[in-house]
């Protein structure tokens, strides 16, 4: 498969979880609006516990990956808006990021811990692991000590083994039908930028593209099928094309 992986493509999957459970908008500025942020408060809340489990599995390998790393920066976006002094909240989800990537002897802990916040909700649960699955995912297979490090995480948080081996099971069949579609013409076309074009306006151009159609773990809450499935679509076209191009460019 090469470079021409998927970046970003949970949307699908989450969709399939929205649907069985409604519509899930548990995360939203209204529900923090009287968050006290600091160190403390953000490291015990729920998606400061989830920010140290996307550490463990970002560095399950040895390593955080360009790939990961752009996939983390956009999720570290996207969960501090929801709070009070969003570059405030940045800042220490980066902390609890950098702190916790170098130890896994916790990892069943912190997804008790976070268990216990989330109080069994199912939803939760799913959007959770499927955001997790796909980290796992996003360097086009998944390592024996991601996998690993993706089940001490599961059995903790008690999630239902059918449904971890469904989400799985998904982002193996994407990455399996993933195939070249546009030459190197379109992909100019798709971002919007030409072959003159020195690779740090592409990269402008690709990253602004990715956050428009991106379907993060707060972006996706409550989107409809057709959103999903066009976002997830246009995503993996947009990657395709990164990759072509830089491809062409070495």
């Amino acid at each position: 498969m090469g470079n021409l992986i998927i970046l970003l493509v949970v949307g699908y999957v989450f969709y399939k979880v929205f649907k069985s459970y409604g519509k899930y908008t548990a995360y939203t500025q209204q529900s923090f609006k009287n968050f006290s942020v600091s160190y403390d408060s953000l490291k015990n809340s729920e998606l400061g516990l989830f920010v140290a489990l996307v550490a463990k599995v970002a560095k399950a390998d040895g390593k955080v990956d360009a790939l990961e790393a752009q996939l983390v920066g956009i999720m570290f976006d996207d969960i501090s808006a929801v709070f009070p002094e969003p570059d405030k909240t940045k800042d220490i989800l980066k902390r609890i990021f950098k702190e916790e990537k170098d130890h896994s002897e916790d990892t069943k802990e912190i997804a008790h811990n976070l268990a216990r916040a989330i109080r069994r909700d199912k939803a939760k649960q799913q959007q959770f692991m499927g955001f997790l699955i796909q980290l796992a995912f996003i360097d086009g297979e998944v390592s024996k000590s991601e996998e690993d490090v993706l089940q001490t995480i599961a059995e903790a948080l008690e999630f239902d083994p059918n449904a971890y081996h469904a989400i799985f099971e998904q982002f193996e069949k994407m990455m399996a039908n993933m195939t070249p579609k546009a030459n190197i013409d379109d992909a100019y076309k798709l971002l919007g930028v030409s072959q003159s074009d020195d690779m740090g306006v592409i990269k402008k151009a690709y990253r602004k593209l990715v956050r428009e159609y991106h379907p993060d773990i707060i972006k996706s809450q409550g989107k409809s099928e057709a959103y999903m499935q066009e976002a997830t679509a246009k995503t993996q076209e947009i990657n395709q094309a990164y990759e072509m191009i830089k491809d062409a460019k070495k």
